[in-house]
């Protein structure tokens, strides 16, 4: 079996976020809302860095097929997938925890498209590996040569235990402490990988139906690849999430969350989960109800990359440039990146949907329109993705569009 890799060389942006953040200042954005103060997690919690794209992956019989001469997916392709039939909405924040670079509001149209009715399982990111012998970024060591040129002047060479494979695990601490330090619930855990989701003692076992975690955007883009998918855009996201609900606060309306709407945190953040929902970590795939057009796990659970670029000010942007009042036709992102946060990174990457870390007064990130960014190399414990498929059709087969009817799963 031939061994590829997401990129020949790892910077190890993670390293960046679990050991130089010890001697470079971490600054993290805090606003007050309404009567109570939610904390903005940098980088969705964690930084980090990248320098170059993932090679090209060798043939497989295994990846889902688009059938060219009828002008829409295979079966195969479809198995799983749910049809979003496109429109325009507005895209953007609307409510009281929306913050600054989720506006300002403006109207985009989206083509239609396919899109995985849950996230990325376990057991579908191994027939990946078994059928291609991928390595993940979080399963290669770190080039030091390369990640130094990512960091401020001056930055010391870290142990050499900090540059070996490995990810961040979230470890909740005894008690209450300063939310604007991430690093007080995040521990770089050498071994830990989509494999080892905890730590190198922990296994997947039982955990097929649970979403891929330590997964970086580069590891992302080559199971796409391989599965004959992408990525969807920002904007497909949000339009998807809403479910045909435009403007609405949640995927499933103006109602706040609770623990039988998403898998996100309860209790007191991040010392204490009382687990109402019923899990502590990510939850098995389809645990919670769908939204409007039959998708799984919208809000909450684990974060989903997108394929766009992440800039702070990219919807001012784009308003000055269509003008006021324009609709804005599938955007796809700005063509460099520039994200506060991140300040040393060459590029980030958006991902979005919150996960089971989020609250009301942490990040509040499960909403529709928050956003959030890593670079590339990134793969952390709540973070996994979804795919889609943009091929004309002419027709909508609502055996794969029923919301709230249990879709196929992808693989049987």
């Amino acid at each position: 079996m031939c061994l590829i890799s997401s990129r020949q060389r790892r910077s190890g942006g993670l390293r960046f976020a679990a050991w130089t953040l010890a001697t470079v200042a971490v600054t993290v954005r805090a606003h007050a809302v309404a009567s109570d103060e939610v904390v903005s997690p940098s980088g969705s919690c964690c930084s980090g860095s990248r320098s170059s794209g993932p090679p090209a992956l060798r043939p497989s019989a295994s990846p889902a097929a688009v059938d060219v001469r009828k002008g829409r997916p295979s079966d195969e392709a479809l198995r799983g997938m749910v049809w979003i039939p496109g429109g325009e909405f507005t895209m953007g924040g609307v409510d009281r925890l929306a913050r600054p670079d989720e506006q300002p509001l403006h109207r985009v149209r989206v083509a239609g498209f396919w899109m995985d009715s849950t996230e990325v399982t376990n057991a579908e990111f191994r027939r990946f590996v078994e059928a291609t012998g991928y390595v993940t970024t979080a399963e290669r060591a770190v080039d030091w040569e390369e990640l130094k040129r990512q960091l401020p002047p001056g930055t010391p060479r870290p142990p050499e235990d900090m540059l070996q494979p490995g990810a961040s695990v979230f470890t909740p601490p005894s008690g209450q402490v300063d939310l604007a330090d991430f690093r007080q619930w995040w521990t770089w855990t050498p071994g830990a990988s989509w494999r080892h989701p905890s730590g190198p003692h922990t296994t997947l076992e039982g955990k097929d139906d649970h979403p891929v975690v330590h997964v970086s955007w580069d590891d992302a883009v080559a199971y796409c690849a391989w599965a004959g998918k992408r990525l969807p855009t920002e904007a497909e996201w949000e339009f998807a999430a809403r479910g045909g609900l435009d403007q609405a606060v949640n995927v499933w309306g103006n109602e706040p969350v609770d623990h039988t709407r998403a898998n996100t945190w309860q209790g007191h953040f991040p010392d204490h989960n009382t687990r109402e929902d019923g899990f502590v970590g990510a939850a098995p795939v389809r645990s919670f109800p769908p939204n409007g057009y039959g998708l799984y796990d919208m809000a909450g659970n684990v974060w989903e990359w997108c394929a766009d670029r992440f800039r702070a000010d990219e919807y001012s942007r784009r308003v000055e440039a269509a003008g006021q009042g324009a609709v804005v036709a599938d955007p796809k992102g700005p063509p460099n990146s520039s994200d506060p946060r991140n300040p040393h990174a060459p590029e980030s990457r958006v991902h979005r949907g919150g996960s089971f870390l989020c609250s009301d007064r942490y990040c509040a990130s499960y909403r529709p329109s928050a956003r959030m960014a890593s670079p590339p190399d990134n793969a952390m414990q709540h973070l996994g993705f979804r795919c889609v498929l943009s091929v004309a059709t002419q027709e909508n087969p609502d055996r794969t569009n029923q919301p709230g009817a249990e879709p196929a799963r992808r693989g049987q």
